[in-house]
């Protein structure tokens, strides 16, 4: 029997989830989960995904992506492989480590993108511990449980706040936002500007935290539409025209080359690439490496070739501390924001 096609549509926001086979752990510690993020990161580049929040658990992850290119299915397989590649020879196994493909569901933002927002951040309560597992919520909403008291709701805002495997402590504030997170469709979603944002997203996660908020699933429109019926007619619609394919395929021509983004930095900066590439203390290259792994989707090896020969780890050191600098100086973010902008 044929598998059925995968929904692929552009800009749309998918739930994407995998477990580990049999339920397993797919992560055995911190090596495993940080291995994993930079892989998550290199994916969001290569495949230019804008990634809208994510969070790791012990056998199981919940990713919230938008695909321009409508290229889900190619990112996705490249991430597990990538990954499952790298844990087995870690641990010395063989066979699969994911329990068969992703599961994936198209998300109405404008409807849906906050509760699944809050969801996917509150996953590390959703525990016995915590008394918010599935059963243990079902039972305080049928008054066979109490509620939870203070110091209980006090011990899960602990733990929301101090997890370290999930995009919340970037969107609450808590921590740097890495340049391959896109907080700003969440913080459009619920309003407000600068700090203000977060402050509202933080108190919405943590009023989840305190009442166990619900899953969104119990909306789901034929099991792969969370959102309206017209959104659901409309993915009928595009499949029925088989429209996902090529749609995808021409977004994929108009990415931006690496010739590209080199010619864009060098005219707004009015001087050649040779001229800055290795001028010491000048942060042109790794200028050109970030808009490069955001825009052309390379990995840091395919970076390091086209510059010299440079290698992995020194690239992806190179664009940590440039990251760094991003954060600390508006001047260095506006000519980063010029430079993508800019066409050849």
């Amino acid at each position: 029997m044929a598998r059925p096609s995968r929904i692929e549509i552009p800009g749309a926001w998918h739930h994407v989830t995998a477990r580990g086979n049999e339920r397993r752990p797919i992560f055995r510690g911190d090596c495993d989960l940080g291995r994993f993020v930079e892989i998550l990161e290199e994916t969001v580049g290569r495949f230019r995904l804008r990634l809208h929040g994510y969070v790791l658990m012990s056998n199981h992850y919940h990713l919230i992506v938008e695909t321009p290119d409508a290229n889900l299915s190619r990112a996705m397989q490249w991430l597990n492989v990538s990954y499952s590649t790298w844990f087995n020879r870690r641990h010395r196994r063989s066979g699969h480590l994911f329990q068969g493909r992703f599961k994936s569901i198209i998300v109405d933002p404008q409807e849906w993108g906050l509760v699944l927002s809050r969801y996917v951040h509150l996953n590390p309560l959703r525990t016995r511990k915590h008394a918010m597992s599935k059963i243990q919520r079902q039972e305080v909403a049928t008054g066979k449980r109490k509620a939870a008291a203070a110091m209980e709701i006090h011990q899960r805002r602990l733990t929301l706040n101090s997890y370290r495997w999930s995009s919340y402590r970037a969107f609450a504030g808590y921590e740097p936002e890495p340049a391959w997170l896109e907080t700003g469709g969440v913080a459009g979603l619920i309003g407000g500007t600068g700090g203000a944002w977060r402050r509202k997203y933080r108190a919405l996660v943590e009023e989840g935290a305190a009442e166990g908020a619900s899953s969104p699933w119990p909306a789901l429109e034929a099991q792969v539409v969370l959102g309206s019926h017209a959104l659901l007619e409309n993915v009928r619609a595009q499949l029925k025209g088989g429209h996902r394919e090529h749609v995808g395929k021409r977004a994929l021509r108009r990415r931006r080359s690496f010739e590209d983004v080199v010619a864009a930095v060098a005219a707004q900066r009015g001087e050649d690439w040779e001229s800055f590439r290795q001028r010491r203390g000048d942060p042109g290259r790794e200028l050109v490496w970030w808009l490069a792994r955001r825009h052309c989707g390379l990995t840091l090896g395919e970076l390091g070739k086209r510059t010299g020969g440079e290698d992995y780890a020194a690239v992806g050191m190179a664009l940590s501390r440039f990251e760094a600098k991003l954060r600390k100086s508006a001047a260095l973010r506006r000519e980063t924001a010029l430079c993508g902008a800019k066409r050849r």
